[in-house]
Formats: C-alpha cells, structure tokens, sequence
C-alpha cells in the first residue's frame, strides 16, 4: 500500500511539529518551576480583545478557544477529505479504524468511570478517550520504513476518527448551558455555509467570513467554539479528482504549516505551565490520576485491539497489509498519547478547579511518556523480527 501525497505531507508536517512540541512542553515545565511562573501566570490571565462585542477574553481563552478552533477546522478538512477521497472512503477501508477508535474511546472512558463514579472527578470521564495525532504519528515517523505503511495510515485513520469522536463527546457532554439564540443564529451560518457548498461556491474567502460569526455565535451559545471548525471544514468543497486541487485540499495545504509550527506549540506551552507540588505526584495514586493512566494505557491497548479482533472475526474488517498483531499492540499503545486533546478535555472537565486540572495534567503526562515509549520498543522490536524473518 502507497502512502498517498496528502498522507506524506502529514507524516511530515506531524513527525517535525512533534519534536517541536516536545520541546515546548519542557520550556513550559521549567517556565512554570522558575521564577518566572507568576508573570507567565499573570501573561495568560491578561484580558485582551474589545468590550463593544463582547470579545474581551484572557489571552488562555483565545488559545484554547480560538487558535484551536483553526486546529479543529483542520482535523475536519482532514477527516473530510479522507472520507471523500481517501483511506477513509470505502467501508472495507475505514472499517477497522473505525471500530478501533470506538473501542480506543469506549473501554478508557469505563476504565475512568470504574475508578472515579461517584467522585468529585467523575465529570473526567472523557480525558483518556483522546488521542494525540501529532505526537503519536511522530514517534511512528521516527521508526522509518522498519514499519509498514499500512499500520501508519491505520494509526492517522485511527486518530483521525478518535479526534471525530473526542469532537462531539466535547459538542455533547461538555456544553454547561445553552443560550438558543446564539445557537438558532449558529445553525442560519451553518445553513448558509453549505449552502455555499450545494451552490458549488469555491473562493474560500466566502466560507471564512461567515465561519468567523460561526465561531461568534457558538462562543456565545454556551457549545465549546472550537466545534465551528469543524462545522466550517465539513462545508468546504472537495472533490474525487486528482488532477484538479480543491477549495478543501487547497486550506489543508495551508494551514499544515501554522497549526502544526505554531498553533499547536503554542497551546502546549501555555497548558502543560504545570508547577509542580507533593500533592500533585501523590495524585498519581488517586482515582483520577489511576484512571487517566490507566485509561490512556490500558484502556486504548485493550479497546483498540479487542473490537479490531471482533471485526476481523466477523470477516467486516482485515488486518492492515503485510503488518502484524505485535505492530496492532504497538500502535494501541501509541493511541495512549493523550497528551493536547487530553489535556483540553480536563481543561472543560474541572473549570474551575485549577489544582485537579494540574494533577490530571501531570497524570496525562506520565501517562502519555509511557504510552510512547512503550509503543516505540515495542514497534521497534516487531519491524527488527520482521527483517530477519524476510533475510531468513
């Protein structure tokens, strides 16, 4: 299986911004146990903006609401794209990451639920659910062509579909209140929006501007503004050709670059400020630290891999091309890269209480080093057996 041009390029843009935002979680760290962590404090919780609109946030809401927003617009333009044209276009395709990221969501968040109902941390129940694509397809680029190509598209289709779902858990489960004018005004931009589309609009200057009031109206509905990036990439046009470049791909190409060099490290700066504190590492052995890491770990090991071995047996799916059940545990254990999507979903679970946000931080941090190292060697391991099989 060829990897496609689009694939390339995201191996690319992911395996370089990875390292990037390796090392801005380290800069944040030593930034939040410095001297300078009250300014940096102080820097995040600066208002900016304009009263007259009601856009006056601190700099902290303009990231995890706005930047990513452009973020999420292009997982959309992605997840589109791949459903259109791509690895994601026919079942036979799709079916195996598909029911993997269900199982990779649904085994972590009653692996959670089982160490937290009933808890002040219950509400945390979507945090081990996520994967994050940028850092786990870059530990996958960096094994090289050891690694099939089939189990790297099945680990970016699998992301892919995860983030879909950490998308509408965040759409549904973590919208506090709704204001129905905003949202009734969300759904006339939505209309317009693909209606453009239906209309075969392409300048693409014609779905930004409405999906800024997009963005607007969701903001002040009371549902997380970042789901208006993906509204807005699903009404972006595309196509089956590959000769002709569409509106979709065009925007993709676009934002590779700002959201992988800029907007992600940016949000990995500004969230992983963790200061740490003897509570927050005796956190590690509470119930919502066990069940952060025991979700990202286990629960996207056992979830992914026991609904890919139900669809196989039930002949809806197969394995990827020329790869192995080692590689499928391996991959598994990668998807427990929480880490930014993670983090964002604990952002939303506990608002307000900033000290269980730091020891859930901490927690997806450990959990998302171990997830990777453990996903790397074992990886490593299968692609060093599978060579000597094929000398042999």
């Amino acid at each position: 299986m060829n990897l496609t041009v689009y694939f390339k390029k995201f191996f690319k843009s992911n395996q370089s911004s990875g390292i990037i935002l390796i090392f801005c979680v380290f800069i944040s760290l030593l930034i939040a146990n410095s001297a300078f962590a009250e300014n940096f404090q102080h820097f995040l919780d600066q208002e900016i903006g304009i009263n007259l609109f009601h856009l006056k946030y601190p700099v902290s809401i303009w990231i995890n609401d706005g930047l990513m927003a452009v973020f999420f617009l292009l997982v959309g333009l992605e997840i589109k794209r791949e459903m259109v044209e791509g690895e994601l276009s026919s079942f036979k395709n799709a079916s195996l990451p598909i029911f993997a990221a269900i199982g990779g969501m649904f085994v972590p968040a009653i692996i959670y639920a089982a160490f937290n109902s009933g808890t002040e941390y219950a509400n945390g129940w979507g945090i081990p659910m996520a994967t994050d694509i940028a850092f786990s397809l870059a530990i996958i680029s960096m094994l090289g062509k050891g690694i099939p190509n089939s189990i790297k598209i099945f680990l970016a289709a699998l992301a892919i579909v995860d983030d879909l779902g950490a998308i509408l858990v965040i759409a549904i489960f973590y919208t506090e209140q709704i204001h129905w004018t905003y949202l009734l005004l969300s759904f006339g931009v939505t209309a317009l929006l693909f209606l453009l589309n239906f209309l075969k609009v392409t300048k693409i200057i014609f779905y930004i501007i409405p999906g800024l009031f997009l963005w607007y109206f969701l903001h002040h509905s009371g549902i997380h503004a970042t789901i208006a990036g993906v509204l807005l990439a699903f009404s972006i046009p595309t196509n089956t050709s590959n000769v002709e470049i569409s509106p979709l791909e065009k925007l993709e190409h676009s934002l590779h670059i700002p959201v992988s060099f800029f907007i992600m490290p940016i949000f990995a700066l500004t969230n992983t400020n963790i200061t740490f504190n003897n509570e927050m590492v005796s956190g590690l052995t509470s119930t919502l630290g066990l069940g952060i890491i025991a979700g990202l770990i286990l629960g996207k090991l056992i979830g992914i891999n026991l609904f890919s071995l139900i669809a196989i047996k039930l002949k809806l799916s197969s394995l990827p091309q020329n790869s192995s059940w080692t590689q499928m545990i391996g991959v598994g254990l990668l998807a427990g890269i929480g880490f930014t999507m993670s983090i964002f979903i604990a952002l939303l679970s506990f608002k307000e209480e900033i000290q269980i946000q730091d020891e859930a931080k901490f927690a997806i941090l450990i959990a998302s080093f171990l997830a990777a190292i453990l996903g790397f060697l074992i990886l490593k391991i299968s692609s060093k057996n599978q060579i000597i099989e094929e000398e042999n």
